[in-house]
C-alpha cells in the first residue's frame, strides 16, 4: 500500500512501513521499520529544514521531487533516487519476484531492506544498493587508518576505536551525498557489485541523501542539516605545544617561559592526563600543581592559553564513583566486573548519552577549571576506548552499545559545549579523539589518535584528515611527529619530525604532541605520578637544524593568521573543510580526482607533503584553471601539468593559486 500523508510518501507491506520526505534543500530522508510505530529520534539530523516538495501517486508508484533530487518508489516498494536531469544516483539492490515489471526481477530472494530479527530483541539491519558505475569514487565516512582516500572497494567498521572515527557520511563522484543516520555499531561495504550498510541491533533504517553539482554544494547541504562548527577562537589559529606529559606545574610553566623568552609565538600549551589525583576526579592534584589559578594567570600574561586533559573514566577508588554509581551516571556492563578500561586503575566511563551525567561532569570541571580561567578542554578517550572492544557488553542510558554506541563522542562534546555556552562563551573549541555525525556543531576539534611515529603512518593521516573534512568535520589535526615513540636525538626521527612539522603548519590546527623516548624519571609517588612521562618534546629538543626549521614554519603559520581565520569563518558559515581534496576546488579537472597525496589548504594553497625518508624532491600535479606560484622560489607554473619540484629538508612544496578563473 502506498499513500501520501503530511508531506511524505508512506509505503506499507506486511510489517514494514517506509517514510520518504523532503529534508533540507535538494535532499530527502528515508526511514523504514518493522516496529509497531516509526521511531522518531533525529540523531544527527537535529536541524530539520522545512521544505515543500512535489509529491504524486500514479499506477507506477510514488514520486517526491525536492529541487535537484527526485525519489521514486515502485508499487512493490523499490526505491530509486535520481537528480533533476533524471540520472540515477542510487537504486536499491533487490532480487525477488514481487515486481515482474522490474528488469532485475529474480528468484534470488535478496531484500533491499533486510530486517533480520535478533532473538527476543530488535533487528540486524542490512540495506543494499546497486553499484551503478564501476568508476564511482566514494569519500568521507570519517577517519580510518589506511592510505586510501577513495573508499570504493572498502569494507569499513561502523564503530569507534582509538584513532578510528566512524562518521557515516559518504560523498560520491556521481553527485550525491548519503548520511547513514544510525548511531549503532555496524558495517559499510562499498563493493563493485553492491553497496551495503549494516546495523547489528536497531529498530529502523534511517538515511538521508542530497544531490548537487559539486562536492562543495553537497557539503553545504549536509552542514545545513547537521550543523557547522562555531567560530574558531583566536588561540586556535597559531601553534600549540603539547607532550606526554608535563608532570608538574613548574615544568609546564618553564616550557611556556622558554617559548616566551625566545620570542617564539605560542598560542596554547596543554596539561595532559594524570595531572589529577585519580581518574574521575576532575581537578588538579595540589601536590604537583599547587597554584593552578596563578599558573593560568601567568600564562595569559604571556598570551598563552591553557588546555587541560579530561578523561571520561572513573576509578572505583575516586571520590565521585559512589555518587555517580548511585545516580546512574556510569556506563553499565552486561556481564562480568563493571570496568571498561584498566589503564592505571579499574575504571568505567561516565555515560555521555545521559544529559544528567554530562551536566554532573561539567559542574565538576566548571568548579575546578573553568572558574580559574581555563576555556578549552582536551576531551580524551572520546570513543570511548575500551580495553576489550566487546561492543555487545556495554549498555548506555539511550540503549545498548550495539544500538547507540557511536553517538558517545557527540554526547561528550555536547555536554561541554552546552556548559560553556551557558557561561556565555561563544567561540568554543575542545579537542576530541573521536567524532560522529553532528559532532562539529559542538565545537569538536578531532585529532587522529595515538598513531605511530613513522612516514607510513604520517601518509595515512593525510587520507584520514581529508576524509574527515568530506564527512563534515572541518576541524582536524594530528600529533606532529606521531604519538608512539621517537627519540629526539635520533637523526632518522628528526627527519620525520621536521617533515611532519612542515606539514603541520598547513593543517587546520598546528599541534605538537607525542610520547617520546627515553621516558623521564617519575616526579612523585602519589596521585597520577605513576603514569610516567615521555622525553622532552619542545622544538629546541631536536637539534639546531630542526629548531631553525620549526621556527620558520611557526613564522609561516603566523603570517597566515588572517587567511586561516577566513577559512575558519567559512567552516563556521558553510561547513566547508579547511583541508580540501583537489577535486573539491577543481571538480571539472578529472586528474584532480586521482591525486591522493596532495591537497588544498583552503582555496588558495596547494600543499604536497613529503612522505618518504630521504626524499629531496617530489612530483606535484597542478590542477587546470589556475596559475601556480611556488612559495619556495616564486617560480610560476601553468595548471594542468605535473612538475617535479625541490623539497630539501625544511621545504614543503606549497603553491599559491593565482587563478585564471578563480571561483
Amino acid at each position: 500500500m502506498l499513500k501520501q500523508k503530511d508531506e511524505r510518501l508512506i509505503f506499507r507491506y506486511d510489517a514494514e512501513e517506509v517514510w520518504i520526505e523532503a529534508w533540507g534543500k535538494d535532499s530527502v530522508r528515508i526511514r523504514a521499520t518493522k516496529c509497531r510505530t516509526m521511531p522518531l529520534e533525529d540523531w544527527a539530523l537535529s536541524l530539520p529544514q522545512a521544505q515543500k516538495a512535489e509529491l504524486k501517486l500514479t499506477e507506477e508508484g510514488g514520486e517526491l521531487i525536492n529541487g535537484k533530487i527526485r525519489v521514486n518508489i515502485s508499487p512493490a516498494g523499490k526505491i530509486r533516487i535520481a537528480n533533476s536531469g533524471g540520472k540515477t544516483l542510487m537504486e536499491e539492490f533487490v532480487r525477488n519476484r514481487r515486481d515482474p515489471t522490474d528488469p532485475k526481477c529474480s528468484a534470488l530472494e535478496v531484500e533491499a531492506r533486510e530486517f533480520k530479527p535478533n532473538i527476543a530483541g530488535d533487528y540486524h539491519l542490512t540495506a543494499r544498493w546497486e553499484s551503478l558505475d564501476p568508476e564511482e569514487k566514494i569519500y568521507g565516512m570519517g577517519q580510518y587508518q589506511q592510505r586510501n582516500l577513495d573508499l570504493k572497494g572498502s569494507d569499513l567498521e561502523l564503530a569507534h576505536r582509538n584513532s578510528q572515527s566512524s562518521v557515516p557520511f559518504a560523498l560520491s563522484s556521481l553527485g550525491y551525498g548519503m548520511l547513514w543516520n544510525n548511531p549503532g555499531i555496524g558495517r559499510a561495504v562499498f563493493g563493485k557489485n553492491v553497496m551495503s550498510f549494516e546495523a547489528y541491533s536497531t529498530k529502523l533504517l534511517d538515511y538521508w541523501v542530497t544531490a548537487g553539482d559539486t562536492p562543495a554544494e553537497l557539503i553545504r547541504s549536509y552542514a545545513a542539516v547537521t550543523g557547522t562548527v562555531p567560530m574558531m577562537p583566536e588561540y586556535g589559529l597559531g601553534f600549540w605545544q603539547c607532550k606526554l606529559r608535563y608532570q608538574t606545574q613548574e615544568e609546564l610553566l618553564g616550557v611556556a617561559r622558554e617559548y616566551h623568552q625566545r620570542k617564539i609565538p605560542l598560542d596554547l600549551i596543554v596539561a595532559d592526563f594524570f595531572h589529577w589525583p585519580k581518574q574521575g576526579e576532575w581537578k588538579f592534584d595540589p601536590t604537583y600543581w599547587p597554584d593552578p589559578k596563578g599558573m593560568v594567570d601567568e600564562l595569559k600574561e604571556m598570551g598563552i592559553e591553557l588546555m587541560v586533559s579530561i578523561w571520561p573514566t572513573v576509578d572505583r577508588e575516586s571520590e565521585n564513583y559512589e555518587e555517580m554509581l548511585e545516580k546512574g551516571y556510569l556506563i553499565r556492563t552486561e556481564r562480568g566486573f563493571r570496568t571498561g578500561l584498566n589503564f592505571q586503575g579499574a575504571t568505567i566511563h561516565f555515560d555521555a548519552t545521559s544529559k544528567e551525567a554530562g551536566e554532573y561532569v561539567w559542574d565538576k570541571v566548571k568548579k575546578n577549571y573553568y572558574e580559574i580561567g581555563i576555556r578549552t578542554f582536551w576531551l580524551d578517550e572520546a570513543e570511548p576506548e575500551y580495553t576489550v572492544y566487546d561492543f555487545d557488553n556495554y549498555r548506555y542510558h539511550l540503549g545498548t552499545d550495539l544500538e547507540v554506541g557511536n553517538i558517545y563522542p557527540a554526547g561528550y562534546a555536547r555536554a561541554f559545549y552546552e556548559g560553556m555556552k551557558a557561561e556565555g562563551q561563544e567561540k568554543i573549541v575542545n579537542l576530541l579523539r573521536c567524532a560522529w555525525a553532528g559532532s562539529q556543531r559542538f565545537g569538536a576539534l578531532v585529532w587522529s589518535g595515538d598513531i605511530a611515529s613513522s612516514f607510513d603512518c604520517m601518509r595515512k593521516q593525510l587520507s584520514a584528515g581529508l576524509n574527515m573534512g568530506m564527512a563534515g568535520i572541518p576541524w582536524w589535526t594530528t600529533d606532529i611527529g606521531g604519538f608512539h615513540g621517537g627519540d629526539p636525538n635520533d637523526p632518522a626521527f628528526r627527519e620525520l619530525f621536521v617533515r611532519w612539522f612542515e606539514w603541520g603548519a598547513y593543517c587546520p590546527v598546528m599541534r605538537l604532541h607525542g610520547d617520546r623516548e627515553p621516558r623521564q624519571e617519575q616526579a612523585g609517588t602519589t596521585g597520577g605520578a605513576s603514569c610516567r612521562s615521555g622525553a622532552p618534546n619542545e622544538i629546541w629538543c631536536y637539534g639546531e637544524e630542526a629548531y631553525e626549521i620549526c621556527k620558520k614554519y611557526i613564522g609561516i603559520r603566523e603570517s597566515m593568521r588572517d587567511y586561516v581565520r577566513g577559512l575558519m569563518k567559512e567552516a563556521h558559515e558553510y561547513g566547508s573543510p579547511v583541508m580540501r581534496t583537489l577535486f573539491y576546488e577543481f571538480p571539472a579537472d578529472a586528474k584532480s580526482w586521482e591525486r591522493e597525496d596532495e591537497y588544498m589548504f583552503g582555496p588558495d594553497y596547494l600543499v604536497a607533503p613529503v612522505f618518504e625518508a630521504g626524499e629531496r624532491s617530489r612530483e606535484v600535479y597542478l590542477p587546470e584553471g589556475a596559475l601556480w606560484v611556488s612559495t619556495a622560489d616564486q617560480e610560476a607554473y601553468e595548471g594542468g601539468q605535473t612538475v617535479r619540484v625541490r623539497a630539501e629538508l625544511g621545504v614543503i612544496p606549497v603553491f599559491q593559486r593565482n587563478a585564471l578563473t578563480h571561483k
